[in-house]
Formats: structure tokens, sequence, C-alpha cells
């Protein structure tokens, strides 16, 4: 099939890359130039594993360009996906400004019947504004072409996207004609043949799908980390009461997982989004409220945890800190837990050395050139003099660390661990004083064991 992805960001890169891996031609459009010139030479401008090396054979085999020409796009294709960013307003509304842009372009540029498939995160009703906006330019050009306008959302996981998308575990498509269903039938059959579903259902459905979806895990996510406050409290495990709740299968083993909050491109903004939505028809999204402002609290607890176990100011002290990413596998800093902490340390006088695999550059720039916090290569180099290590992202160098290396090159044997990522009794024997979330404090012991022979 022949189709062209507007916007080359992280959806409609992803997007458009897998959809030429399976044999269509794909023209990818952005008004960048600079972008478009460093994907026609096969690098990525963003971190994802694996995409880097698609681009470039996809390129070799001519299934896919990147280009500035939306009139070529528009005119040679017969699917046309919307993939352009949604950032959140002041309000927490999404603005559909650029949306509305290439629908616009599209409209200008229409020359036959066409499928425009709306694939980013929009709000309940965008479709038919995206259909509004089609009319009126074709009206205004005195054209008839007729089309159909399509809401297919995407469900990609920053760092698995490419799995995600070559093997969906569904594909969601709202859409008001059979034949757009029949075309877009036809587009995912390839993708689908393990048997997941395609869910064909109204557009509005399908909007309120998307957001309905990242509103419920973010959900899981922070009421995992109320209980974890709790249990910090009273001195329980929260992992021993993940595993207890998460082997009720109402409940289940996913994204229950205890940490310093969610982040990223699409939860907070999702979140905010849906609850901008609610309000705006009357309903009051109380538990979504919760939501967000227990993800705030859950950084500023840690925050507060860290600066009471280092004497109460960190002014002087130099604090480590392991990832920036919002997760690990990719470099979106977007809402990430880490930029709130690093601040919070910054104000509080610390000097602070950061480590990040992959996010470090993007991190520097929002941040600027500031004496006081410097990034490193090594994950090790950022632990000389340190006073405090705090984790953030559970990268998987992080996981099985070198602790006797560690505890050499730290002034004070002091771990904040925001993800869990070690066993209690294990730090305890390596001579670390351990601080996790939602599980008793760690204390170091160091004694050898007797020989009892």
């Amino acid at each position: 099939m022949k189709i062209s992805v507007f916007g080359t960001g992280y959806v409609g890169l992803v997007t458009g890359v897998c959809f030429a891996e399976m044999g269509n031609d794909v023209i990818c459009v952005d008004i960048d130039p600079k972008k478009v010139s460093m994907l026609k030479e096969g690098k990525s401008p963003i971190y994802e594993p694996g995409l880097d090396q698609m681009i470039t054979g996809n390129l070799k085999a001519r299934r896919i360009e990147f280009t500035t020409d939306s009139k070529r796009a528009v005119e040679t294709s017969d699917l046309l996906f919307i993939a352009v960013g949604t950032p959140s307003d002041v309000d927490g509304s999404a603005d559909l400004q650029y949306v509305l842009q290439v629908a616009e372009t599209i409209a200008t540029h229409m020359n036959e019947y066409k499928v425009v498939v709306t694939k980013s995160t929009v709000p309940v009703g965008t479709g038919h504004k995206v259909k509004a906006m089609l009319e009126k330019t074709l009206k205004s050009r005195g054209a008839q072409h007729t089309f159909d306008v399509v809401s297919n959302p995407e469900f990609l996981r920053e760092g698995a996207a490419i799995e995600d998308c070559l093997k969906p575990s569904r594909v969601v498509v709202g859409c008001e004609s059979s034949k757009a269903g029949e075309i877009m039938t036809r587009l995912y059959d390839p993708f689908l043949k393990s048997g997941n579903p395609m869910l064909v259902m109204d557009i509005l459905s399908s909007e309120m799908t998307k957001y309905a979806a990242n509103s419920m895990l973010a959900t899981k996510i922070s009421l995992m980390n109320e209980f974890s406050r709790v249990c910090e409290k009273v001195g329980a495990d929260i992992e021993q009461v993940r595993r207890g709740i998460g082997s009720d299968f109402r409940i289940g083993p996913h994204f229950i997982f205890a940490g310093v909050g969610y982040g990223g491109s699409c939860f907070p903004k999702d979140v905010k989004a849906l609850i901008k939505a609610g309000k705006d028809q009357g309903e009051e999204m109380e538990i979504l409220d919760a939501v967000e402002s227990t993800n705030q609290l859950q950084r500023e607890n840690f925050l507060h945890r860290i600066k009471k176990s280092v004497g109460g100011s960190f002014r002087g002290q130099k604090v480590a800190v392991w990832g920036v990413a919002f997760k690990p596998g990719t470099d979106d800093i977007r809402e990430a837990p880490a930029l709130d902490l690093i601040q919070g340390f910054l104000d509080d006088g610390a000097h602070v050395s950061v480590f990040d695999p992959v996010a470090a550059e993007n991190a520097r720039e929002h941040f600027g050139n500031l004496p006081q916090l410097k990034f490193f290569d090594d994950q090790y180099q950022v632990l000389e003099g340190a006073s405090c290590l705090v984790i953030v992202t559970e990268w998987k160098s992080f996981k099985e660390p070198n602790f006797e290396r560690m505890r050499g090159l730290m002034s004070k044997a002091l771990i904040h661990d925001g993800r869990n990522l070690f066993n209690p009794k294990t730090m305890s024997g390596s001579g670390f004083e351990y601080h996790s979330i939602g599980r008793p404090l760690v204390k170091a012991n160091v004694a050898k064991e007797k020989n009892l022979l």
C-alpha cells in the first residue's frame, strides 16, 4: 500500500518505518529540513533500540523516503497518517493546532479519494474537527474529492516500540464507513497473524480508548505508590504486597510496581487531557485528579527522605544520580522524575553528578551549563566522593553492579533506590545503608561471618 506519515516524531517515525518493514511504500513528511536530512542519511533523531538499522534497511530497499514535500506525499498516497504532536496547553487540554494544520495541508493537495488517519493522541471529538477542516478546505478550492477520516490510536511503549508496532497486542480503529474499515483491515492484517484482535468501533470510542488506557495504567502505578508510602510507615514490604495482590487474576501482575512516579510523553499529558475533557462536560474526574497529585507527591516524598538521610541539608554534599530518562530504553526525559529530584538537590546547595547511558545529553540541554551539575560517561565515575547515590531509572547496567567498588568510591555508603532494584539482604551484607520504595530501611552490616570450624 502507498502510505504517507506526517510527523517524524516518536510515533510517526516508528509507525512509518514499521509500515515500510512490512513491504509498504512509505513517505515520511516533516517540516524540519535538518531532521529530514538526518533521516535520509539513516540516522534517527530519537533513541529507540533497533530503529537506526530499520531506517537504513528500508532506505536501501527504497520502501521509505523522507521529505518536506507535502504536496507529493498527499497526491501519491492512499492512506495519510497524521502523527504530529499534541502538547498540553496551560489548562491541560491537548493543543490540536498541528493536527488541524496537517488536515488543511492534506485537503489543499487532495487529488482523489483518501483515507485520513489520526495517529496522534487526540481528545474525543477530534475526528469531527479533522473532517470539518478537510471539508472547509476542499470547499474553498471548489474541489469535490471524497475521503474518510479514521481514528487509529497508538499504543507504543518507548524502548519496545518496534516490537509493539510490528506485533501489536491489539489494533484499535474508529471509522464511519465500511470502505475505510476494509482498507485498514488490509493494512493491519500482516501485523496480526498471531491472532491478536483488530477492534473496529466508532471514532469517538476509539479516541476515548487511548486516553482511558493510559489513565488506567497511570492509576495502577499511583495506587501502588500510595500503598508504598503506608508500607514505609508501618514496616511492611511493598514487594511482598505486590506479589500478594498480583496473584489475583482480577488485578494481575502488570503495572503494579512501586517507584518514584511515572513520567514520559504520554501518561502525564493524557491524564491532564482527560481531566480537562471531563470537566468540559461537567464531570469532575476525582480519581484522575488524585492520580496526578499522588504522582507528584511520590517525587516529593522521595526527595524528603533522601534529604533527611543526609542530615537535613544537601548543602556542600555531592549527590550521585543514576538515570535521567523517564524509563529505560529511551532518551526521553519529558516529565521524568529525575528532573524534579536533580532540581531539588541543586536548589538545596548540592553538587550533583549524573550518569545515564542514553539521555544525558538531553538532560544537559534541559538544565543548561551549571557549575554544580556535571554529567559523566561512566556509572562508577559519578560515585567518586558522593555522600549518596540516587537511582531513578532502572537501566540494565544498574541491576548487578560491583558493590565493593561502589563502596570504595563513595564518601558514605548510602543508596536511595527509586526502582527497588536490589535485594535488601544483599545490600546489608554489602555494607550499604539502603533505602528503597515501600520496603523497610536496611542498615549496613559488614561483619564477617565467624569461622565455626
